[in-house]
């Protein structure tokens, strides 16, 4: 058997400065992502101590008075919404922006940048925007329209109107991705397809959708994550005082009451763990469907 070939002096050297290099990467990870989770999943089985002093081992107590709360229904139920309206909506109009954006247009680049501006607006000077949209007496659309809408505070529709902005808000960064899966397509197919006579509508059916579905796919599944942990939008847009708050609070700001509002960081871990299951089944029922769906 022939010994370990030893590392030359320059493989060495440049493993050395590989490692140094994602070592802060690594520390970061293990700091910010890990042991977070373990700390977590620790304090789901935890109740905090008197005036916030250490934990007290319950069992499963957090997840039973978790499961067994009205209210972590209905805001699973209001996730779930909201889902329902940002994802579709929020793709379906991003691809068709693209793909008018990927043609040769007067005044594309000009176009890109403001489709995509919402991407990287703070969402506090979003919700403010929009804030004064919906606003009752004096907002946008109800001078616009000549009616007295609560946009924002009538429960039946309060979590439409976030959807709303939700949507707006994710428009720009789908469109980038989709950009990115158009011009991977060769122009040759549609060449062909126009030579056979299709029209553009049956080129977007038949050759862009199915080209695209990798793409698609892809986006599907991280706007459902992020959909079902929404929390800064609802955050700055519901005040505590709104009357729908109930109607349109996600399981993230569920958690922010109890665990940081509240001092239940038990409770609070425990109603984060029940949406990380709900979010597994989710991506595990998406992954199932990648197979039949994804062309490849």
């Amino acid at each position: 058997m022939h010994g370990k070939k030893k590392m030359s002096p320059t493989a060495r050297s440049e493993a050395i400065w590989g490692l140094a290099f994602v070592t802060p990467t690594i520390i970061g990870l293990i700091i910010l992502n890990f042991i977070p989770v373990f700390n977590t999943v620790y304090q789901s089985f935890c109740k905090t101590g008197d005036f916030g002093r250490g934990n007290k081992f319950v069992g499963l107590a957090n997840y039973v008075a978790v499961l067994t709360a009205s209210e972590t229904w209905q805001s699973l139920w209001n996730t779930i919404k909201y889902a329902l309206i940002e994802v579709p909506f929020g793709i379906a109009i991003a691809l068709v922006l693209a793909v008018f954006l990927n043609k040769k247009l007067i005044g594309r680049s000009f176009f890109r940048t403001i489709f995509f501006l919402p991407m990287v607006c703070a969402p506090a000077a979003v919700a403010m925007v929009w804030k004064w949209l919906y606003n009752q007496q004096f907002g946008l659309l109800n001078n616009i329209f000549g009616i007295q809408t609560a946009w924002i505070s009538d429960p039946n529709i309060a979590w439409i109107s976030v959807g709303v902005i939700g949507v707006w808000s994710i428009i720009g960064y789908n469109m980038v991705l989709f950009l990115a899966g158009l011009q991977e397509i060769p122009h040759d197919y549609y060449e062909a397809a126009t030579i056979d006579g299709a029209s553009g509508i049956s080129q977007f059916f038949h050759i862009t959708i199915p080209l695209l579905s990798n793409t698609t796919f892809f986006i599907v599944q991280t706007r459902v994550i992020g959909a079902l942990t929404v929390f800064d939008l609802m955050f700055m847009v519901m005040d505590l005082t709104n009357r729908a708050l109930k109607n349109v609070q996600s399981t993230v700001y569920l958690f922010y009451t109890y665990a940081f509002k509240n001092g239940n960081k038990g409770y609070g871990a425990a109603l984060v763990m029940v949406l990380v299951v709900f979010i597994m089944i989710i991506t595990f029922i998406m992954q199932k469907c990648e197979k039949k769906f994804v062309d490849r």
